[in-house]
């Protein structure tokens, strides 16, 4: 017949109570955080779309021209160009990604 203890619990409860405590700090701690990350983004997302909304029309980068009709045929100045798209990167209109990108379609057209 096995012998069962009575009263405080021995070192083997102690400690498997002590884990379940800590576990659950520790997952309600990681839900917490995730929580403040997730409202934190959504913050700045609206505030971005906020303050893209509330810029006046003269901040605006100007759309892409049309290209000239068959048979006017103008190169496109290089200089100029790159420099529109390090305004638009300035800007924060295109990451680095987009600007490297859009800069290797200039350089090698």
């Amino acid at each position: 017949m096995p012998f069962r203890r009575f009263g405080r619990p021995g070192l083997l409860g102690m400690a498997a109570r002590t884990a379940v405590v800590a576990g659950t700090a520790s997952a309600v701690s990681g839900a917490v955080l995730g929580h403040q990350q997730r409202a934190a983004q959504q913050r700045a997302e609206a505030d971005a779309y906020e303050l893209e909304q509330t810029r006046p029309m003269s901040e605006v980068p100007p759309l892409p021209q049309t290209p000239p009709p068959a048979g006017q045929s103008q190169p496109p100045d290089l200089m100029s160009e790159l420099d529109r798209l390090a305004a638009l990167r300035q800007q924060g209109l295109l990451n680095d990604d987009e600007f490297t990108a859009a800069k290797q379609r200039l350089l090698a057209g």
